[in-house]
């Protein structure tokens, strides 16, 4: 907004007009604000329920694995601090490098078509070095880990998340390998902490993947229409009108499979009770309101996915680790004076 502009805007009768300097300093943070705008967008970090998607496996996995371990709480949620610094840089360069294959894609689709890099925002160029800055972090906080947390780690961040945008082009199915980079963290926790993968864990992490089936079907519904024209895959194309019926299928893999993680893990009641009795009752009502034909009531069910469900799950498995670090600090106090 230039400065005639800015004093253009009527101002009440009392006030008095703006300086020269002033007018200069709106004028320049308005050019700042819209220069960062479409960078804002590319990462869609506004719309935080993507990323979050992406922490909460790798949340209940290191909770499940602090709980095995008896990691202190402090480490804990140092860990967990990092893990979600990780999901969101993750989810930015996953959107970004999407952006970049999908960019002719995006111009046939209404709701992706004002995207940075489709509207020309944002070249191409600029937008893999952007990427490869979101990578470099990456990979330096993971520099220091045992070498199974390495591979995982190298193996998600480049063929797993790499090949993603590519799918959507050859099967109707890009949702089932979207499902396997994005619960990767479930191996990384146990791994990094413990340096080996229990049965336990890769039981939960074929619950997260009917999860990811789950959610990101609904996700793929808002565009249905214009996926048709652009020739985009998805399992919300594949499903048709037994839509409902196989999201209730991958509801119930999702369950099962955290349910029978905790078993392996020897969970307590809490975790049984939150993480799998309230997350059922949470996913039927979903199911309930959802409208795969209607674009809101897509879009809404995705971020409950990504804020509620999510995080009622990991109550479970936050209030069981306590519970957990409790009861072993009263039995070390307890060998202390009946050794």
């Amino acid at each position: 907004m230039s400065a005639d502009a800015v004093a253009s805007i009527a101002l009440p009768p009392n006030a008095a007009a703006p300086s020269p300097a002033n007018l200069k300093s709106i004028s320049w943070s308005h050019t700042i604000a819209a220069s960062f705008q479409p960078w804002i967008s590319l990462t869609r970090v506004k719309f935080y329920s993507g990323a979050m998607l992406v922490f909460w496996p790798y949340a209940w996995s290191l909770t499940m694995t602090a709980r095995t371990a008896q990691l202190p709480v402090d480490r804990f949620f140092y860990l967990l601090i990092c893990g979600y610094i990780g999901a969101a840089l993750s989810h930015s360069a996953g959107c970004v490098w999407n952006d970049i294959l999908d960019r002719d894609f995006d111009r046939q689709v209404e709701r992706t078509k004002k995207r940075p890099i489709a509207s020309g925002k944002i070249s191409v160029r600029a937008a893999v070095i952007f990427l490869w800055s979101h990578l470099a972090i990456m990979l330096w906080m993971v520099r220091d880990v045992n070498e199974l947390a390495w591979r995982i780690a190298l193996t998600t961040m480049f063929p797993l998340a790499g090949f993603y945008p590519l799918m959507k082009r050859i099967t109707y199915w890009p949702q089932a390998w979207l499902g396997i980079s994005m619960n990767a963290g479930v191996l990384m926790a146990w791994a990094f902490i413990t340096g080996n993968i229990p049965t336990s864990a890769f039981v939960l992490m074929g619950g997260t993947w009917a999860w990811t089936i789950w959610y990101d079907t609904i996700y793929a519904c808002q565009d249905k229409k214009d996926d048709v024209k652009a020739g985009v895959k998805s399992t919300a194309l594949l499903f048709g009108n037994s839509i409902k019926l196989v999201l209730a299928f991958f509801a119930s893999i999702m369950l099962s499979a955290i349910a029978i993680a905790g078993l392996l893990n020897h969970q307590a009641l809490p975790f049984f009770s939150i993480s799998v009795g309230a997350a059922a009752l949470h996913l039927a009502a979903q199911l309930y309101k959802l409208d795969p034909n209607s674009p809101a009531s897509c879009i809404a069910a995705f971020h409950q996915n990504g804020i509620n469900l999510g995080g009622l799950i990991w109550a479970g498995f936050l209030v069981d680790y306590i519970w957990s670090e409790k009861h072993a600090q009263i039995l070390d106090l307890g060998r202390q004076f009946f050794p």
